[in-house]
């Protein structure tokens, strides 16, 4: 494999790509996708519209202030010299970013790209333990974070001292405002950057609790835009986008910053992003382009009496299955379809899913043009239609993980294997089955089963527990605990409140356990593992 010369100061990231042999096949030419050698994202996502005379249309509606592109452009370029000039940050350096979807956490993560830097984004829900993770695998000497979410930061660099300087925003008397006030940081020069230089590192659960971190390069925030985007989304430069996702799942990166800026039409970043907080937002702003759960659209069918959402016209759904019941029921509510979709942070976005037109209600959709996807056996091989499998996709995007043993198990003869089990039908469109590890999908997040067991038994009455998702129609899962406590404790309400609030306190509060069953002992096997499918057993009513 031959890489272009790259732009980045600090080799880390190229030198931590795994090895060639081990990395999916990457086409773009079958995609009929091409990028210039020397690529620098935010040019095409942000500056482009500015020269080409649009500045003044409005780029974000935020909840206290709205940006053209001409000024989202200068904000950048502020972010982008206080980072080179005031912070040390050179080209290949990673910078954390901590915040909700506000217009600074959008114009601090497009600064970061244009000045060459890699975005190490994460969701602001992350405690101080999670945190340090990514810290020290992605060697992160520099963070931009909301003045609202220090706390659990600075607990963090507690543990990690390479994190060396934590920069506030989000308040006029923050020290990034006050640096980016400076005269002369109106202009920046993007960075020469070269297509194939990485530029953000989005890190997600694996079934061990460990974070992965997945690489992606400057093309390949392209790629999505016009692969899925402009081939599967079709929106226009007039529509306004809003959705629910944090910017930390490249789901909400695309839906709420690439697909819109892309094509030069406006994001809307309301502070609160609940469901019948949507509904408020798409009403007060007419959004038209909505990127949510499942779960969210459920909740909202029952508080749209009286709403105003008929400016919406393009409606994706993805992070989790999407019920058939939920897709006819909104179909019925409001005359739309859902647009269902299946992503992968290791592929940045959806790869399988179908426009409008072609939908089929419990179906995912079928490749986004320019991706191939099969359905595989435990070897490898194609199975017939009609037969539960693997789902092997690929495409002008793959995984690369940094520096991760686990990139042999997620790519297999060039496929990506995404951990989801899937059949196919007839006429080439794929019906979600299950996940085929431990993962728990809730609401549209991704819950690591292991991760919230070893909070668990942190706690003094826990001796053994197992995690499994159980159904759930609001959630499509939740997370069960099945627990085995020391003698003595009494398995009642008050201990499962306080294993709840024990694991809140620990971990992101979403991961907690919101059903809790004591029992004697748990399923295991001969060799004393914990037999897993039992559980899920167990908590389907199987047994």
């Amino acid at each position: 494999m031959q890489f272009l010369r790259s732009g980045h100061i600090d080799s880390f990231a190229r030198d931590n790509l795994p090895p060639p042999e081990l990395w999916p096949e990457i086409d773009l030419g079958k995609a009929g996708l091409s990028y210039p050698e020397r690529l620098n994202a935010v040019t095409e996502l942000v500056d482009k519209h500015v020269a080409e005379g649009l500045g003044q249309r409005i780029a974000i509606i935020g909840d206290q202030l709205s940006w053209s592109y001409a000024e989202l452009a200068e904000t950048i370029n502020r972010i982008a010299n206080v980072l080179t000039r005031d912070l040390g940050m050179v080209p290949g350096h990673r910078v954390l970013l901590r915040a909700a979807n506000t217009p600074m956490m959008v114009a601090a993560y497009l600064a970061v790209i244009k000045a060459g830097g890699v975005v190490v984004a994460t969701m602001p829900m992350l405690r101080a333990g999670e945190l340090t993770y990514p810290l020290r695998k992605a060697k992160i000497a520099l963070a931009l974070c909301d003045y609202r979410l220090l706390d659990e930061l600075e607990s963090a660099r507690a543990q990690v001292p390479e994190l060396e300087h934590i920069v506030a925003f989000g308040a006029a008397d923050c020290e990034l405002e006050k640096l980016m006030a400076l005269p002369g940081y109106e202009t920046f020069e993007p960075v020469d950057t070269a297509s194939d230089d990485v530029c953000l590192i989005g890190f997600t659960s694996g079934t061990t609790g460990e974070p992965k971190g997945t690489m992606h390069f400057q093309r390949d925030l392209l790629v999505v835009c016009d692969a899925y985007g402009a081939k599967v989304l079709q929106a226009s430069p007039d529509d306004r986008f809003i959705g629910s996702a944090p910017l930390a799942f490249t789901f909400g990166l695309g839906g709420m910053v690439l697909f819109p800026f892309r094509i030069g039409a406006t994001a809307v970043l309301p502070d609160r992003t609940g469901p019948f907080d949507l509904i408020d937002a798409i009403e007060r702003h007419r959004a038209s382009v909505i990127f949510t759960a499942p779960t969210a659209y459920r909740a909202m069918l029952g508080k749209l009496d009286g709403r105003d959402i008929s400016s919406l016209s393009i409606c994706v759904s993805a992070g989790e299955t999407l019920p058939k019941t939920v897709f006819e029921a909104w179909a019925e509510r409001t005359g739309m379809q859902l647009m269902d979709g299946i992503g992968a942070t290791e592929m940045l976005h959806i790869f399988i899913a179908a426009p409008r037109g072609s939908l089929k209600a419990g179906s995912t959709g079928i490749p986004v043009p320019g991706y191939e996807a099969m359905v595989v056996n435990d070897d490898g091989e194609p199975v017939p239609d009609g037969t539960p499998g693997r789902l092997a996709v690929r495409g002008p995007i793959g995984c690369r993980y940094l520096a991760d043993e686990r990139q042999a198990r997620y790519v297999q003869n060039g496929w990506n294997i995404t951990g989801d089990t899937y059949v196919r039908d007839g006429d080439g469109y794929f019906w979600y089955q299950a996940r085929s590890d431990d993962m728990i999908v809730s609401s549209g997040y991704n819950i690591a089963g292991p991760e919230v067991e070893a909070c668990l038994l942190g706690h003094p009455d826990v001796v053994e527990c197992g995690v499994v998702g159980a159904p759930c129609a609001e959630r499509g899962q939740i997370v069960k605990a099945y627990v085995v406590l020391r003698e003595g404790a009494a398995g009642d309400e008050a201990l499962a409140k306080a294993l709840q609030e024990h694991v809140k306190a620990s971990i992101a509060p979403y991961k907690y356990p919101r059903a809790i069953e004591f029992v004697p002992a748990l399923p295991k096997t001969a060799s004393g593992k914990l037999q897993r499918f039992a559980l899920r057993q167990m908590a389907r009513g199987e047994s």
